[in-house]
């Protein structure tokens, strides 16, 4: 899943979510503004079907996984199901959401992608399919751990993961020789800290961190991803928010204390992904955190100064031992109002099914832990595919609730208070809680 290299998506104040490109080396991103605001529930409860028919199924029109994939997948499906026949249609991603909420009461589609920020509001309106039972139980040890959490809400599955993408942690292996840095010890983020002074204080780069904290949900995925470094969570097994305790404030006074001590650019709050990515390009600095894509990109002449210079890894360990990476992936869902539900699912069990993924494994990765054992899979991006090993085994989601277009604006204008130092962490993010509960309560 994946899009053009153009920065002027970027645009301020839209949400966004940066996926694959195509063979693991186009450098490109794409802008994927969260919709929200639209509300709809189905209207007339599915059935099963005979597992026979025509279903329609909704894609999104993407360069990883492209139309022509999709079309490939289709075909070789119908090939195998002949009494079965599937009608595609692709819209962006910025027509996606609304699409699937205004088709719910029609009941225009079977099948729907969905991203994975959207379960939690799809359920709860019952827009997509409770597909728990239909998961086989061995999908619990087969399907990497980050990826089963894609679709999953108030531990019940509505729809299967399909391509999946997280930040990874990013390093410049040459100013790190400068300064004298030893590589190993970047596996915890005091570690990348210490580091970062030794680079400033020996004059290698003025700021080595560069991040993605801009108003936006750039700065979501980020801080989600030190949340859970720093053992926070976002929501109470209630549903209610509690990104104002424990790690979860740590994780932001920890932000606020790296731009205090001139270790983080300043313009991070005002960067996107696309910015981190010309940062670390220039050699402006040594560490980002940064989606899949970025691997490629450091290594493109064009757009690069620093070709062989990159390492990507996991992300770095927090003070609580934890180390996951934001998922951002997305998931194939059956609609609640579905009149041929057994069909739709025999199609999403095929498309999503390992010896299909590992086929367009250069397109996005794949979601079964065995594929990253198989060189055919893992040759087209080796450095990529050992670091995804790990960290798609251990994926964060950003907060689960039906609201969360709204909801994230709210923490993101607080992130920026508190990084920006108009309020104290603690402050902001207790201001942040307060003026979410009302939405969460409206869900």
């Amino acid at each position: 899943m994946n899009g053009t290299d153009d920065s002027s998506l970027f645009g301020r104040g839209l949400s966004r979510r940066t996926v694959l490109v195509g063979g693991l080396g186009a450098g490109a991103t794409m802008l994927l503004a969260a919709c929200g605001g639209v509300t709809g529930t189905s209207t007339k409860k599915g059935s099963n079907g005979n597992g026979t028919g025509t279903i329609n199924a909704l894609f999104m029109q993407q360069a990883g996984y492209s139309t022509t994939d999709v079309a490939q997948m289709v075909k070789a499906f119908e090939a195998k199901n002949p009494k079965i026949k599937v009608k595609t249609t692709f819209v962006t991603y910025d027509a996606l959401h609304d699409k699937i909420v205004t088709a719910a009461a029609a009941h225009t589609y079977d099948v729907v992608l969905i991203d994975v920020i959207w379960p939690a509001e799809f359920a709860t309106k019952n827009i997509v399919a409770d597909v728990t039972d239909r998961y086989p139980a061995s999908w619990q040890q087969t399907m990497l751990g980050g990826a089963l959490g894609t679709a999953k809400y108030q531990d019940k599955y509505y729809g299967v993961p399909w391509g999946l993408d997280t930040k990874f942690f990013y390093y410049n292996k040459k100013m790190l020789s400068q300064a004298g840095v030893d590589p190993s010890t970047l596996g915890t983020w005091d570690g990348v800290l210490t580091a970062a002074r030794a680079l400033k204080s020996k004059g290698v780069v003025k700021y080595p961190l560069a991040w993605s904290w801009d108003q936006a949900e750039a700065i979501m995925c980020d801080y989600t991803q030190l949340v859970g470094a720093w053992g926070g969570s976002f929501v109470d097994s209630s549903g209610n928010l509690t990104l104002n305790q424990g790690g979860a404030v740590k994780a932001l006074e920890w932000m606020r204390g790296t731009i205090e001590s001139g270790l983080t650019n300043p313009a991070s709050t005002t960067f996107a992904e696309a910015d981190v990515e010309k940062t670390l390009n220039n050699a402006q600095a040594a560490f980002g955190l940064n989606w899949t894509y970025y691997f490629a990109s450091s290594n493109t002449r064009a757009n690069s100064k620093v070709v062989g210079d990159i390492v990507v890894q996991q992300t770095p360990k927090g003070p609580a031992g934890k180390q996951p990476g934001v998922n951002g992936a997305m998931a194939v869902s059956i609609s609640s109002g579905s009149q041929n539900q057994d069909a739709a699912w025999k199609f999403i069990e095929f498309i999503t099914s390992e010896p299909e993924l590992d086929k367009y494994a250069a397109q996005a990765l794949p979601i079964w832990k065995a594929s990253y054992q198989k060189q055919s899979v893992v040759h087209s991006a080796p450095e990529t595919f050992a670091a995804a090993a790990k960290q798609l085994n251990d994926l964060i989601v950003r907060p689960p609730v039906a609201n969360y277009t709204a909801i994230s604006q709210i923490i993101q204008v607080e992130l920026q208070n508190a990084l920006l130092g108009k309020k104290s962490a603690q402050s902001a993010l207790d201001d942040a809680v307060s003026k979410a509960k009302p939405l969460l309560k409206s869900s």
